[in-house]
């Protein structure tokens, strides 16, 4: 089951919950500052569980801490360990797990202690392909519940504020305040739409764990618009996520507008195992929240919200229709060059050239690209591309020049430019060559 893996995790639903401890700042500190990476609209952290440090991705979306990937991190030991099944966003059945409690998870100056996790056994289920970093685990409620947390997305900088009066006082002259709810240990906020040149009020998850703008499930309000594509969205916990792509006219939160978003429409059958709170039609993700600075008050039940450079960008999405992640390593031959100095060893050997030019080589690992996913009728599907393809050039350039996501945003660039593709198929090299044209 080596799929895709989308992005968001925020309507995972654990069988059995237990109480525990939350994140607080130690030794009586103001605030503490967590540097962040930020790929694909997402935020990943560093975390130490029981002592050995772990990627975790930050997801408002989640309520409990979700572990996977461990087969590399068998230092890590856990206490308290019993087996459970767990089953969230996908079309298929619930999966095996395990629940483990009393575990002490850190960073940066905020501790928690007894700690519970649950830990998913698929090794399938994995980020790390995806992403282009290790990735070990999702952590959520627990992180945001207790103190004010600040996501500056420029600075990549997570700023995590004591939770008292004088620090909202400050924060209340700086950005705008909007009134959110906390449901089920998650965010919501209420926003507009305007479709058909109708407004509609729209309750969404805010879901720090989604890389897209917006997601839109079928409801009696919204309607998917007559333009649009089927897309593959992703995989959850429990399968696949099918769905569709579009635009709507705009979308309002308080006074910020965003004009002509690209919205995400999931198939029912995707969703079908997701208790929904009530009246909440879908959720706002990383593509709206990064063109801010934003702060999560749980306590006080608010978003603060100050836009930064990126707030004009305009949506974009794949356009090439096809889905790249790592697939293992390779050694790779590379030509170092070594200038070295020679040494006189009499006066004619002073006019000669002193320095010369050796050659050497060195051998490194360097991640392998593989299509695992292309859309239906999209320009990469016509050219011929195929799905289990491995990349050899993009652009007369070798693939592992490039980060993955650096390829993800050449696939999303606003122009429509020619993309030259050589692959590996079948021990042989084919060669491919499409345009990235705006299906919207």
């Amino acid at each position: 089951m080596k799929k895709y893996i989308v992005l968001f995790f925020g309507l995972f639903v654990p069988f059995s919950l237990l109480a525990q401890n939350d994140f607080l700042i130690e030794n009586h500190r103001k605030k503490v500052t967590i540097p962040f990476k930020l790929i694909n609209n997402l935020v990943f952290i560093p975390i130490k569980v029981n002592g050995v440090e772990l990627n975790f991705l930050l997801d408002s979306g989640v309520e409990e801490t979700i572990l996977f990937s461990m087969e590399e991190k068998q230092e890590v030991s856990f206490n308290n360990i019993e087996k459970i099944k767990l089953r969230g966003l996908g079309s298929e059945e619930e999966i095996e797990g395990l629940k483990s409690t009393n575990n002490v998870l850190e960073t940066h100056g905020i501790k928690s202690n007894n700690h519970l996790v649950y830990i998913i056994l698929d090794q399938s289920f994995n980020l790390s392909s995806h992403i282009g970093i290790p990735v070990n685990g999702i952590i959520g409620h627990k992180f945001f519940k207790n103190n004010l947390v600040e996501i500056n997305y420029q600075k990549k900088k997570v700023i995590i504020h004591l939770n008292n009066e004088e620090t909202r006082k400050k924060l209340d002259k700086k950005f705008k305040s909007v009134p959110i709810t906390i449901e089920r240990s998650k965010p919501y906020i209420y926003t507009t739409a305007v479709t058909d040149g109708n407004e509609i009020p729209a309750k969404l998850l805010i879901d720090i764990g989604n890389s897209d703008a917006f997601w839109i499930f079928e409801n009696n309000k919204i309607k998917l618009p007559k333009k649009n594509f089927p897309d593959f969205l992703g995989k959850g916990f429990s399968g696949d996520i099918e769905g569709h792509r579009a635009k709507i006219e705009k979308f309002s939160i308080a006074d910020f507008e965003f004009k002509n978003p690209i919205v995400s429409f999931p198939d029912s059958t995707s969703v079908r195992n997701v208790k929904m709170v009530p009246d909440r039609i879908g959720s706002v993700g990383g593509e709206v929240l990064k063109r801010f600075t934003l702060v999560l008050d749980y306590a006080d039940r608010k978003l603060y919200l100050k836009k930064n450079s990126k707030f004009s960008e305009p949506f974009t999405y794949n356009k090439s229709g096809i889905t790249i992640q790592h697939n293992g390593l390779q050694w790779v031959q590379e030509t170092v060059r070594l200038e070295t100095v020679q040494v006189a060893t009499s006066m004619s050997d002073v006019d000669s050239n002193s320095k010369k030019d050796n050659f050497r080589y060195k051998f490194s690992l360097k991640p392998v690209y593989e299509i695992v996913n292309i859309r239906k009728n999209s320009a990469a599907e016509k050219c011929g591309l195929k799905k289990g393809d491995i990349i050899v050039t993009i652009n007369k350039i070798m693939p592992y020049r490039y980060s993955l996501q650096q390829i993800n945003n050449l696939l999303k660039s606003e122009d429509d430019i020619w993309i030259n593709l050589e692959v590996e198929r079948n021990s042989l090299i084919l060669k491919f060559r499409f345009k990235l044209e705006d299906e919207l």
